[in-house]
């Protein structure tokens, strides 16, 4: 099994209202925030974005995530280089993290084991 296509694009900023009032400009809206100087956005049926505020000493990452319906199922082919394994997050799902040939980190969201 491989993905299923983009689910999210997690961004990292320096300023959680700005980058929020930026994407419902765009014509996203806000689903729900996390009270954490974070939340996620959505526009129509379109993948989620996610905004997360980081320190200013902090270069803000932007990253995509792919999504992975059954990690044991889940059998990435030879070229793709597994960065970190998929682990359970704080969010109640599962991430593993992996590098194209260019060196782009993607991040792999499955859902959280039972």
């Amino acid at each position: 099994m491989v993905t299923e296509g983009v689910e999210a694009v997690f961004l990292e900023t320096h300023n959680w209202g700005k980058a929020a009032r930026f994407f419902q400009s765009l014509g996203y809206e806000l689903e729900f925030e996390t009270g954490h100087n974070s939340g996620q956005l959505r526009n129509g049926d379109s993948p989620y974005v996610f905004i997360a505020e980081v320190p200013e000493d902090r270069e803000p990452e932007a990253r995509i995530v792919l999504k992975v319906p059954d990690e044991d199922a889940f059998s990435p082919g030879p070229d793709v280089e597994v960065v970190a394994p998929f682990e359970d997050t704080h969010f109640g799902t599962r991430m593993a993290t992996v590098r194209d040939p260019d060196g782009r980190l993607w991040s792999l969201q499955a859902p959280a084991k039972s």
